[in-house]
């Protein structure tokens, strides 16, 4: 009986992981191993980064909300606490990009509060 490699199959696997790794500097596009580790925390980087995005965001949603706040005579977190107690249902995207492309509207918001 003859000997079966799955070459064929073995091939296409090994050009798909060069494939992916193109563009990658010396062995980690050319050779198989380390093109494949390279791969690998390749990934694992961008599915955690994925998720520390959303984090990054709202931080910088904050910092926004807070510097806008401070021109208006608050403090975030009594901003915060009043749009609550007011019931004005706001997130932190919309007040974030109220603060940079509206002030007006967002001084309107701050003086409803107070």
């Amino acid at each position: 009986m003859a000997r079966v490699t799955n070459a064929p199959q073995s091939r296409r696997r090994r050009k798909e992981i060069l494939k992916q790794a193109k563009g990658y500097r010396a062995g980690r596009s050319r050779l198989l191993k380390t093109a494949n580790v390279a791969i690998m925390r390749a990934r694992q980087s961008a599915y955690r980064d994925r998720k520390k995005r959303k984090g990054d965001f709202r931080r910088l949603w904050i910092v926004r909300i807070n510097a806008a706040a401070r021109e208006n005579g608050l403090s975030y977190s009594r901003l915060i606490r009043g749009l609550k107690e007011a019931g004005i249902e706001l997130d932190r995207k919309i007040l974030a990009e109220m603060a940079v492309s509206d002030p007006k509207g967002f001084s309107e918001v701050a003086r409803m509060i107070k």
